[in-house]
């Protein structure tokens, strides 16, 4: 029978498409406001934002939980407010209101590709988005909706990236799946230096003493005191995050050992 909003209440108990195994139940993807914006230098590209809704489609269809935490970066950087004067904490602001423009965005393209979900913004907004409650969002992904996090954690100092760290653990996720533009984490920046080295697994450690940019260090050293592990892949190659999921080797992947 529908539910009360709706939806059918058997997806709650949704079986994986059939000859596939997923190597996880639950994921947090973090996706840079960078990447929404394609091969364009700013705003949303619309081919882009609909591949990656149909990216994360065949995921769900896979049985697998997915949220979803989104920058701002294509709209807003907060570390930009200091070239135009503006103070820290309303810099970060602005970022944060970004990242809520992204998430509807997101939610639509995602909707068209035939999900349910659900944004839920760490910045009260009740027109647009439910507010982030820990055990609400853990009901949604029980009841088979993607869930899209925005605004962040609410809070001015801390990155979408730390922000993807903490709802990984509140909504006991399995794995944090960084999508970047790059197959992985290299010794520099690949797209600067010829023969950079890939790490196919690497520790947390390693990433804070070497300074590598996976994610920043707050988040890294919250995963490390959570042993939560990190995927980082190329989202621009299709079929990459199904790939993942299924446990392929792809990217690289930061744990403790």
């Amino acid at each position: 029978m529908p539910t009360a909003e709706g939806e059918m209440s058997t997806h709650a108990k949704r079986s994986p498409t059939p000859g596939t195994t997923p190597a996880y139940r639950r994921v947090v993807v973090k996706l840079s406001g960078e990447s929404l914006s394609g091969p364009d230098d700013f705003g949303i590209h619309a081919e882009t934002i609909q591949g990656i809704a149909r990216e994360v489609k065949d995921v769900h269809d896979m049985g697998v939980q997915v949220a979803i935490m989104v920058g701002g970066g294509n709209i807003f950087r907060g570390t930009r407010q200091g070239d135009l004067g503006i103070d820290r904490a309303t810099g970060d602001y602005m970022g944060m209101l970004a990242t809520v423009i992204n998430g509807l965005a997101l939610q639509d393209a995602l909707e068209k590709a035939g999900c349910n979900t659900r944004l839920l913004s760490a910045i009260e907004m009740h027109q647009v988005a439910e507010p982030f409650i820990r055990r609400r969002a853990t009901r949604h992904l029980e009841k088979d909706r993607v869930v899209i996090f925005a605004a962040g954690t609410g809070n001015p100092y801390f990155s979408t990236d730390t922000a993807a760290a903490l709802r990984a653990m509140e909504i006991k996720a399995d794995v944090i799946l960084k999508a970047t533009r790059v197959d992985g984490i290299y010794d520099a920046d690949p797209e600067k230096v010829a023969g950079a080295k890939k790490f196919e697994r690497i520790t947390y450690i390693d990433v804070l003493q070497r300074g590598l940019s996976v994610m920043d260090s707050t988040a890294i050293s919250l995963c490390m005191d959570n042993k939560m592990p990190i995927v980082v892949f190329n989202m621009g190659v299709a079929g990459n995050l199904k790939r993942v999921v299924l446990g392929d080797t792809v990217g690289s992947t930061v744990t403790a050992s």
